[in-house]
């Protein structure tokens, strides 16, 4: 039997019925992804890629194209968790047929379990359409990166009149058919409320402790991207610290000329 086939990696249904909180973080790389696989159940090719990997100031400019290569890329680094790969920003707004066409060729040239794209009510009908032909969807709702000019911004939502459009999203992304949802940047009591409504699993990032998992971005756990830190963020280590003092060491030692030495040379001959 072969090392694939002996592999038993997560699905769209086991993480629905698993017992425990769902461990979700996002990955871009292979490398990253080998590391992050014995430890998680989901690994979220997410396009928060765009401002993590290449810098963007938003999530808008990234392009299916990226979202492949990178969901290429995780898929090979892991074994164990299912692959989730986000729909960037104009890919599936126009029609549920755009979003199959995009989502179906994404799932086929990664590999990946399933899709994830934002939207509540307004796209009840396109998760409908992509579940009805073999596309397993995350819905996301909540803080909607993809409309941040629309929301005004990274904030939270939920306050006011907001919660019962948060609740209707939900219920509305759970009827259409997704397997799970997303909750970002939500007020606590709203997302406690729509974790105890829903049937399918809600992970949490930045809603509530009673969601069925969470999701962080991992350079955001790790202190490697300093950029921006939201508020729901827990850093788990300061990383880029440790970078910055590794490589700090290696420039002293190269202009020192003290590395590369002896035993980083090969056939290198003592002299008499």
């Amino acid at each position: 039997m072969s090392k694939h086939q002996m592999a038993r990696r997560h699905t769209p249904r086991s993480l629905a019925t698993l017992q425990t909180p769902i461990v979700a973080l996002t990955a871009y790389t292979t490398p990253m992804a080998r590391l992050l696989d014995p430890h998680c159940d989901l690994l979220l090719v997410g396009d928060s890629l765009g401002m993590v990997v290449y810098g963007m100031d938003s999530t808008l400019a990234v392009t299916p194209d990226m979202m492949a290569a990178h969901g290429q890329a995780v898929v090979r680094g892991s074994q164990k968790a299912c692959v989730a790969v986000d729909l960037p920003f104009g890919s599936y707004q126009e029609s549920p047929q755009q979003a199959f066409r995009v989502a179906a060729d994404l799932m086929a040239r990664t590999g990946a379990g399933c899709v994830k794209l934002e939207g509540g009510r307004e796209m009840a009908s396109t998760i409908a359409f992509l579940v009805e032909r073999g596309i397993p969807v995350i819905g996301h709702i909540g803080l909607k990166p993809q409309a941040v000019h629309a929301h005004g911004g990274f904030r939270t939502v939920g306050r006011g009149a907001e919660a019962a459009q948060v609740m209707e999203d939900a219920l509305a992304v759970e009827q259409a058919g997704a397997f799970a949802v997303v909750i970002e940047s939500t007020m606590e009591p709203v997302a406690r409320a729509i974790a105890a409504k829903l049937t399918i699993p809600t992970i949490g990032i930045g809603a509530s402790p009673t969601c069925g998992g969470q999701v962080l971005v991992t350079e955001d756990l790790l202190g490697l991207f300093p950029d921006f830190t939201p508020r729901f963020v827990r850093r788990f280590a300061e990383l880029g610290q440790e970078v910055d003092r590794a490589v700090a060491a290696y420039a002293a030692a190269v202009r020192e000329r003290s590395f590369p030495g002896p035993d980083e040379c090969v056939g290198l001959t003592d002299t008499p």
